[in-house]
């Protein structure tokens, strides 16, 4: 069962729009894309000035400075343990010591005491909001080896179902592939890996090699609902579950992003949606350049020339002073604000930034 529009003559007007890397049924809402560079939002909406520098430089010019460290450090647990991993290469224990501060301070804390004894987050649209809410945790690094982990992910596995699908438990996920890669991957990092539920994701993989949520309707697959797969894949794999199947379906998957230079049209060449090409986080079910280079990375693929297009539209995003600005905020939500100034320098993209492009430099393609 999938949930309708409660105006049918509005969805209507929508579904004409769609294209095949539109989102999903379920989770459709028009996101904000800033029309410049130049344009800047504040957290209230009021439009201010600011200006937006792409000096060309050599991709080694790129590499972060003391400053910069200096700055990402200056920030919450999430934002330094992962700092200290992919940037200055601390020891393993000092690392370890940093991640567990997510836990108990910060936005990791924050967000962990704001789930309900039920084992929720958000009111109506739980289901949502607690997706979304489960895997910013998640992106923070929460470990899941802590006591406040294991107290948060109890109550969902034992409390949470979808009522809709005869009571359903939530990790055992529910009908849309962009939902269940995420709790494939939720339930993979913070409890252990659902193997029908992977089965059920391989089983519903098109020809081209991706997702679509829109299936079987529609036989191409969608960037938005490709990369929550192969993330929740990607965590199902660290959690020991390592099958030829897997490892075929990732690959797949992983080519037809690559096939299309992470976000061109394979027929045209031309730029999917220009959304792409600006950064924000949590990115929800939202696809953009620098998320899919980011999963590359994590995964350990070795980077090659169909990269190349996406290294240069992340390079171009970086502001003078070094630092990668919030580009936009997508309309979903947790209740949890973390960077909301959009124009403003961002510490989480500039560390996805920084970390992608030390993948890429280092590669010897």
């Amino acid at each position: 069962m999938c949930r309708k529009w409660a105006d049918r003559g509005r969805r209507q007007e929508v579904v004409a729009r769609v294209r095949i890397d539109d989102p999903p049924r379920r989770l459709f809402a028009s996101h904000f894309c800033p029309r410049s560079q130049g344009e800047r939002r504040s957290a209230h909406g009021q439009n201010l000035h600011t200006t937006c520098y792409n000096k060309p430089m050599r991709l080694h010019g790129y590499a972060p400075r003391p400053a910069h460290i200096k700055w990402l450090l200056d920030s919450d647990p999430a934002i330094r343990w992962q700092v200290m991993r992919d940037l200055t290469g601390e020891a393993p224990n000092a690392i370890a010591a940093e991640r567990s501060r997510v836990a108990t301070e910060g936005w990791g804390a924050k967000l962990l005491a704001l789930q309900s004894p039920a084992g929720s987050w958000g009111g109506p649209k739980w289901d949502l909001i607690t997706l979304y809410s489960l895997v910013v945790l998640k992106d923070l690094g929460l470990d899941p080896a802590s006591k406040e982990a294991r107290k948060m992910i109890d109550r969902v596995d034992k409390r949470l179902v979808f009522k809709w699908l005869n009571n359903r438990p939530y990790l055992h996920g529910e009908t849309e592939p962009c939902i269940n890669g995420r709790i494939l991957g939720i339930g993979s990092y913070f409890k252990e890996p659902n193997d029908a539920l992977a089965n059920q994701l391989l089983s519903e993989q098109l020809e081209d090699g991706g997702w679509n949520c829109e299936a079987p309707k529609s036989r191409r697959s969608s960037f938005h609902t490709t990369i929550c797969v192969l993330e929740g894949l990607l965590e199902y794999k660290r959690a020991g579950r390592k099958s030829a199947a897997v490892t075929k379906a990732r690959k797949s998957a992983e080519n037809y992003l690559l096939e299309r230079r992470m976000f061109r049209s394979l027929r045209t060449g031309k730029v999917i949606d220009k959304c792409w090409l600006r950064f924000s986080f949590p990115m929800f079910w939202h696809y953009d350049v620098l998320r899919g280079l980011d999963y590359l990375r994590d995964a350990g693929i070795k980077p090659d020339s169909r990269v190349g297009d996406a290294i240069e539209a992340v390079m171009e995003r970086r502001h003078q002073n070094g630092r990668w600005p919030l580009n936009l905020l997508h309309p979903e939500h947790i209740p949890l604000e973390m960077e909301i100034d959009v124009g403003g320098a961002s510490r989480w993209n500039t560390l996805r930034a920084l970390r992608v492009l030390r993948w890429y430099n280092n590669s010897t393609w």
